[in-house]
């Protein structure tokens, strides 16, 4: 609790310090972003204790159950439905989905969107699993999976680039992350040898090309040439506190509940057919799932609920300003500290403390990534205010820097930088920081918000993977451990 409290504290603190100087947002919503704020502590909280007492232990069991049948096929079957079924309802990319709908007025559907991308998280679960199992080298898979993206890049609409990019973001969400992170690391466990550790890592950053490559792909076959949207804002909120909680509350508990079943019905068949867990570890697990779903429930509620409009409104109401380029920096304050409200960045950076007994302290991983989410936030506010910078000026070369660094930084921290990327954009981001980039979009005079304020979690996606791998090659130069290699 105490954790997370200062996790949360410095977002709080800052949203106070803009309401009462550069961008008042009313009394209603001030006091709305407090309670959200308190929903999100215990909600983190007790999510984090659920997910170390019941998502890890399942995703490092069936990781090793599916090893043990020395079955490839079987590990691409089951690595496609597990991805598939743990995707498909990941809260992260409801979101989005449905802003993604609502932003285009339903030319591109939640359902579509919902289904075409938990394909691709399927898809290349699997591959990534098989990955581990024959042994292929992280980097050089991952060379070929972004030359396809930026081949499909040059082949599709350049609306739907901001996307494609963010929903491979939005997938890795708090849900998906633990799992993936555990069932990984339960295959390469059970695989041994000498690149275990390194196997470890890895798998959340393959997963999430899969929506990048099934939403490019979609827009192909779409025959949808442009898209161009729009998100009205309201100034005046006329909703009540408490009010806007309860209506949320029901909504939360559907979205939790269809998200939870497919790795309760998962687990309950691997658990007859495969793990045949004692009592005590079976209810060990319950309880495990029982607090993920109490915390999950509160967490989302404070964010829908008391973080989004916030966001929204501060952003609007900073870009309003006579001297607008404030919001580049309200942007890199804003996208270092929500970093530390992110659950699955957590979750990470336990298993990476773990897996290297200590070697590398969470906190540098923490911080590290801080800087590189304030970057892409600071990058994204500068491509509204100049609408001659297009998206894909940041994203192609700055993957291309990702894939180069790979083949020089230690395999360990490569692995780590393409999980880091996908940890990153997380709920809070997938919500408070896309909704903050709505409302600048929406205020900036000749910026769309679907082409402009769509995309900033493929920033925060991208930035982490060259900050951590940055942060490689430093260790390998001060400690001179050339064994990580």
């Amino acid at each position: 609790m105490k954790e997370v409290v200062l996790s949360v504290l410095p977002i709080t603190i800052i949203v106070l310090i803009l309401n009462f100087t550069v961008a008042p947002i009313g009394a209603n919503l001030m006091w709305r972003f407090l309670v959200g704020a308190i929903f999100i502590v215990f909600g983190l909280a007790i999510f984090l204790f659920g997910a170390d007492l019941a998502i890890q232990p399942i995703g490092n069991l069936m990781g090793a159950a599916l090893t043990k049948r020395k079955n490839l096929w079987i590990i691409i079957a089951f690595g496609f439905i597990l991805g598939f079924l743990i995707n498909i309802a990941e809260p992260d990319l409801l979101v989005l989905a449905r802003q993604v709908s609502e932003v285009t007025s339903g030319a591109l559907s939640q359902n579509s969107i919902l289904i075409v991308v938990s394909i691709g998280v399927g898809i290349l679960v699997a591959v990534g699993l098989m990955r581990i199992v024959l042994n292929i080298p992280l980097n050089k898979l991952l060379t070929f999976l972004y030359g396809v993206i930026f081949l499909l890049v040059l082949l599709s609409p350049g609306a739907f680039l901001g996307i494609a990019f963010d929903s491979g973001g939005a997938t890795t969400g708090s849900m998906t992350v633990p799992f993936i992170l555990a069932l990984g690391l339960g295959v390469s466990s059970t695989q041994g040898g000498v690149t275990s550790e390194e196997d470890s890592f890895g798998l959340v950053g393959i997963a999430s090309t899969g929506p990048m490559m099934a939403v490019l792909i979609m827009s192909l076959f779409s025959g949808i040439e442009s898209l161009t949207g729009s998100l009205p804002y309201h100034s005046i909120n006329t909703k009540g506190v408490l009010i806007t909680f309860l209506k949320e509350i029901p909504l939360i508990l559907i979205e939790v509940t269809k998200s939870m079943i497919p790795l309760i019905t998962l687990f309950l068949i691997f658990q007859i057919l495969f793990f045949k867990l004692s009592k005590k570890q079976l209810m060990k697990i319950i309880k495990g799932l029982v607090y993920t779903f109490i915390g999950f429930v509160l967490f989302l509620t404070g964010v829908n609920a008391g973080f989004m409009e916030a966001g929204s409104a501060i952003g609007h109401a900073a870009a309003t300003l006579d001297n607008n380029w404030i919001i580049i920096i309200i942007g890199f304050i804003l996208g270092f500290t929500v970093i530390f409200a992110e659950p699955a960045v957590y979750v990470l950076n336990e298993q990476i403390e773990n897996v290297t007994s200590g070697h590398i302290r969470k906190k540098v991983i923490l911080y590290t990534l801080s800087i590189g989410v304030a970057i892409a936030v600071s990058l994204s506010m500068i491509r509204i205010l100049i609408p001659s910078i297009k998206l894909w000026h940041f994203l192609v070369p700055g993957y291309l820097l990702a894939i180069i660094l790979s083949y020089f930084t230690p395999k360990l921290f490569v692995g780590i930088a393409f999980d880091s990327g996908g940890v990153a954009s997380g709920p809070m981001t997938a919500t408070f920081i896309l909704a903050f980039a709505q409302g600048v979009a929406e205020a900036i005079e000749g910026a769309d918000v679907l082409m402009d304020a769509f995309g900033i979690i493929a920033m925060v996606a991208l930035t982490p993977l060259i900050a951590i791998q940055v942060l490689g090659l430093i260790y390998e130069r001060k400690t001179g451990e050339k064994e990580l290699r």
